[in-house]
């Protein structure tokens, strides 16, 4: 398993069976810079959305069409998808698990909002935000926590699914923090490596992962806290 974190929220996750996009917030993302959209788009067959704010689904839409890939969403998401002209889609929402050639995503709970208001300037709501759990055949499982707080409900998503990597939440303003998101690890998790994201992106939020770093020293689960266009291979 290949993993790259293309900055924010998104990341390419490449198997022997698939190739995903998550959350791929490209185009308008500071972090994103000096990177090819065709490059980290090649070949992928499926992109995975946690929630409808702008900075998660991004150039989905454009992908999706370029790409056909396959985009998985919650049912209000997935619907507006379909109405901007995007044909392959699944749906799913909160607690359910659609199963792929290769993998699984099961829809978890995320403490955060999903309405997105849109260029026509009206304010559409596009269902909860979710976590998204990934499990592949015979590679490590993965849980992109999406965007965030701590909740003690974290602690059952672990116990149903023991995932080995986390992608979490640091940058704190619309999410939890790196000292709370360390916390969160290390109470309510048993990660073999935490992947810190949705840090630096805006003025507004933390422009390092230096806070959860040092809140996770002394744990057993590996920090890689990456730079963006960095793989990571597991």
């Amino acid at each position: 398993m290949k993993i790259t974190w293309l900055g924010h929220s998104a990341f390419r996750i490449e198997t022997g069976k698939a190739k995903i996009l998550l959350d791929p917030f490209l185009n308008h993302n500071a972090s994103f810079a000096g990177q090819d959209i065709k490059d980290v788009s090649s070949g992928i067959t499926h992109i995975l959305l946690t929630h409808g704010h702008g900075d998660h689904v991004g150039d989905t839409v454009a992908l999706a069409k370029e790409t056909g890939a396959v985009v998985l969403a919650n049912a209000d998401l997935a619907a507006w998808l379909g109405s901007k002209g995007v044909e392959r889609i699944e749906m799913g929402n909160t607690g359910g698990t659609i199963t792929f050639g290769g993998f699984s995503a099961t829809f978890t709970n995320a403490l955060h909002s999903s309405a997105q208001i849109t260029e026509d300037g009206v304010s559409h709501a596009l269902g909860n935000a979710n976590g998204m759990m990934l499990h592949f055949d015979d590679e490590a499982s993965i849980f992109a926590m999406g965007d965030t707080d701590i909740f003690s409900d974290m602690g059952l998503i672990n116990e149903l699914h023991q995932p080995d990597i986390g992608f979490v939440p640091v940058g704190d303003r619309f999410t939890m923090g790196g000292a709370v998101a360390a916390l969160a690890c290390q109470r309510y998790f048993s990660f073999k490596t935490a992947i810190p994201c949705h840090f630096g992106t805006f003025p507004i939020i933390d422009q390092t992962a230096d806070k959860f770093i040092d809140g996770m020293e002394g744990s057993k689960t590996q920090v890689k806290a990456l730079k963006p266009a960095e793989s990571l291979s597991i």
